[in-house]
């Protein structure tokens, strides 16, 4: 038996957990080996009782292996195991890692930059609006969202990444063939659809339950480089998130809320504790300029000193047709919104959605007035 293959019949075991293998694999020197070990042995591990080695000892028996794997087979699942060489090494980093990670869609890559987005089921309207804003620039940024398909905030969040064209990662509390809410099950259709992925760490046929959403909530802040929080009451799941991300060294970010909201008191109070207070992206984006990889990019000098001058350059600097027109009025000097849409024909709301693009990516700066300029990397 492979390691592969017993981390995964581990996982559809009930009740053991990544905690539990863990402490196996140290005592029996390798996953594959508890499988094949006497019961007396399975009790002389701490944590392990009756109940859990009865279940290990009998998994030829009660864990139908070949079944859960055809059952993915045929789903369009992939399954990665700590095992294998794909699975993100920024997840494998938490304590209490998952055994497998169940996948529809394309599956999370080391180079990623994900952001945690998570916040109240009954998102206000202004909530919704910081959700939408902050979600879309993630995308203009570059950064995949990563959330929990429930009502409220992570439905905001994962819609307005697909319509915005950026990819998305929802975490399940249950299994790929038990997505709750139902009623989403045609937004996971479109996350996957739009390059995202849909995954979980539970069995295909797992039912999500009380326990298996905090679960949950740990992978959406092991795979990210930030948590950011929408709205929360005192209460809410998301704060569950948040202390997740504390325990796992991630940073915490808040959008504040008025005082008199019940819904902002959760996002209050972790600015009080310490959590970035977040009104745009920028905000987020400069915890982590001192990163080479959140550099700007080198090919931006294009556009400094002599100007972009050729389509060589366009095409060095990755932009489309509506931002090379953009840039070629802003070699210039600086320019009003109004200007640039009179002077481009291009509607306001593309315009306006553009030049937040393109601040996302560092390549102009907005100043007083609404006015718009090169931004300069010399």
């Amino acid at each position: 038996m492979t390691d592969r293959e017993a981390y995964i019949i581990l996982n559809i075991i009930s009740g053991i957990g990544p905690a539990r293998v863990k402490s196996l694999c140290e005592h029996f020197g390798s996953v594959s080996n508890i499988l094949g070990a006497p019961k007396k042995e399975l009790l002389a591990v701490n944590g392990i009782g009756e109940t859990l080695a009865e279940a290990v000892v009998s998994w030829r028996t009660d864990t139908d292996y070949e079944s859960e794997m055809k059952l993915a087979e045929r789903a369009g699942v992939e399954i990665v195991t700590l095992a294998d060489d794909k699975y993100p090494s920024i997840l494998k980093e938490v304590h209490d890692a998952p055994l497998c990670i169940y996948s529809r869609g394309r599956f999370p890559s080391d180079g990623e930059f994900m952001l945690g987005v998570v916040g109240s089921r009954r998102i206000t309207n202004y909530g919704k609006a910081m959700a939408e804003h902050l979600s879309r620039s993630a995308v203009y940024a570059g950064w995949t969202v990563v959330s929990g398909l429930a009502y409220g905030t992570d439905a905001v969040a994962h819609k307005t990444v697909v319509d915005a064209g950026g990819r998305t990662i929802a975490v399940l509390g249950g299994g790929l063939a038990r997505i709750f809410p139902q009623d989403h099950i045609p937004l996971a259709k479109s996350i996957i659809e739009g390059g995202g992925a849909v995954i979980s760490e539970f069995p295909m046929e797992f039912a999500p339950n009380r326990r298996s959403f905090p679960m949950r909530n740990r992978i959406i802040s092991g795979l990210s480089k930030g948590v950011l929080v929408i709205e929360a009451g005192s209460s809410s799941g998301a704060l569950i998130t948040a202390k997740f991300a504390l325990e796992q060294n991630r940073l915490i970010f808040s959008v504040p809320g008025e005082a008199s909201n019940p819904q902002a008191r959760g996002c209050n109070a972790l600015i009080k504790q310490g959590a970035k207070l977040t009104e745009n992206f920028e905000d987020i984006m400069e915890e982590f300029e001192f990163l080479p990889e959140f550099s700007p990019p080198r090919n931006l000098k294009v556009i400094d000193g002599d100007g972009v001058k050729d389509e060589s350059d366009f095409a060095a600097l990755k932009l489309d047709e509506d931002e090379c027109r953009i840039i070629g009025l802003l070699k210039n000097g600086d320019a009003s919104a109004d200007s640039l849409a009179g002077e481009t024909g291009i509607s306001t709301g593309k315009l306006l959605s553009l030049l937040m693009k393109m601040e996302m990516k560092k390549l102009i700066t907005q100043l007083p007035g609404k006015r718009f300029s090169l931004r300069s990397n010399k």
